[in-house]
């Protein structure tokens, strides 16, 4: 982090700025070279990055968003975490295909308590350059009707219409509610009310981002830029994330948190590295070619993974979850013939346990769920009866029985 003296010093360096606009970053709009141009005037800008309370936690997915509006502070810029409380009331309808369960005020405001702390791991709320928490209820709820009817006359229903989760519904002859519409509305006004410069989100935020930038233009007659970082996203091409059952929250033990890590598929460790590490990208260019020519990914998730519980926990905490995974495995926790068995996502776990033989029974199966003795080696106990399994990995069941699944 700089360390500022009076007014802040906005670092315009040539590679420090492309670093910021290319690292981890699906799209920069209206393009690069205005925003490569804006930024090396030297003038002190503000950007905001937005996160609605749907869950008690952060996790890895927020981290990306996070670790990019960190590089625009380190630059000398302004930067504002933004808890949308009264949009998550709302539910954002990217990538679902249907429409959220609406939250109460009490349900948003607990999820968000720990929210600041999690975020202070990756940008600095004290200090001259103090990044700045502002909740968007604060303008939103206060709207009257007939403010938000003409706030929506500014946006078309084709506009809206064209959006891909919406055009997928309808041909599927599910419901789009005038609710859902409303978000990217309501997302969109955040830049108007803070007056930003700039916005920076994942790709998956793009279609409300660009709504704040048309509405910024508008209503401010600003010309907002957006930068739309890469997503983390599965074997399956789905992001990580809470639906699809396989993401890394930040509230995890360093042990849980550097199993799930080993867990994932080897060919996220380049992307882990990019976007969820400071790692120089002259090594990662190098990890990518190891692996391509036959080294073990293995070593190189378990850089990743230690990497990223550093950044959570501290490099202590980190090294000794990297010791007690490896262990587990090395010193014979897991014998060497262990079943391994390939498996669909969504499988049920006690159908794959019976199916290998490991369990004699569903009752057995319930029995070892209510005892906690069922777990992916390095991570949480499962809880679920009705479990469904979502990741490669090696399950522990009871004391002395392994079995390594592959998902398909």
């Amino acid at each position: 982090m700089n360390i500022f003296k009076g007014k802040p010093t906005v670092l315009t360096d040539e590679a420090a700025v492309l670093e910021v606009l290319s690292r981890g970053v699906e799209n920069v709009f209206p393009n690069v070279e205005s925003v490569k141009s804006f930024l090396r005037k030297g003038k002190q800008l503000t950007l905001y990055v937005g996160v609605d309370p749907t869950g008690p936690t952060l996790h890895l997915g927020h981290v990306i968003p996070l670790r990019k509006i960190a590089a625009f502070q380190k630059l000398g810029h302004k930067v504002i975490f933004l808890i949308g409380d009264f949009t998550a009331m709302i539910g954002d309808p990217t990538d679902k295909g249907a429409a959220r369960k609406q939250l109460t005020r009490a349900e948003v405001m607990k999820n968000c308590k720990r929210y600041k702390s999690q975020a202070s791991r990756f940008i600095d709320f004290t200090g001259p350059n103090a990044a700045e928490m502002k909740f968007n209820s604060k303008w939103l709820a206060p709207m009257s009707f007939s403010e938000v009817v003409e706030l929506a006359s500014h946006v078309t229903v084709e506009q809206m219409a064209k959006r891909d989760m919406f055009v997928k519904r309808t041909a599927e002859g599910k419901p789009v509610f005038l609710h859902e519409f409303l978000y990217p509305l309501m997302q969109g006004y955040d830049s108007v009310a803070m007056d930003v410069d700039g916005e920076v989100g994942g790709n998956d935020q793009t279609f409300n981002m660009l709504a704040g930038r048309d509405l910024s233009k508008v209503l401010s007659g600003k010309d907002k830029f957006v930068v739309a970082t890469r997503l983390l996203v599965d074997s399956s091409g789905k992001k990580m994330g809470k639906t699809e059952g396989n993401m890394v929250n930040l509230d995890q033990t360093p042990p849980d948190m550097f199993g799930k890590v080993m867990s994932w598929p080897d060919e996220l460790i380049a992307a882990g590295f990019e976007l969820l590490t400071d790692v120089p990208m002259a090594e990662i260019d190098s990890v990518k070619k190891q692996m391509a020519d036959g080294s073990n990914p293995r070593d190189f998730k378990a850089n990743l993974a230690e990497e990223i519980v550093a950044t959570i926990h501290g490099k202590e905490k980190a090294a000794a979850a990297r010791q007690s995974f490896s262990s587990t495995f090395k010193e014979g926790a897991v014998p060497a013939d262990a079943p391994k068995v390939s498996v669909k996502a969504g499988d049920k776990l006690v159908d794959m346990l019976l199916a290998a033989k490991i369990i004699a029974s569903k009752a057995e199966f319930r029995r070892l769920i209510d005892g906690k003795a069922i777990s992916y080696v390095g991570g949480e106990a499962i809880i679920d009866y009705e479990c469904k399994l979502d990741r490669s990995g090696t399950i522990r069941v009871g004391k002395k029985r392994f079995v390594t699944i592959d998902l398909k």
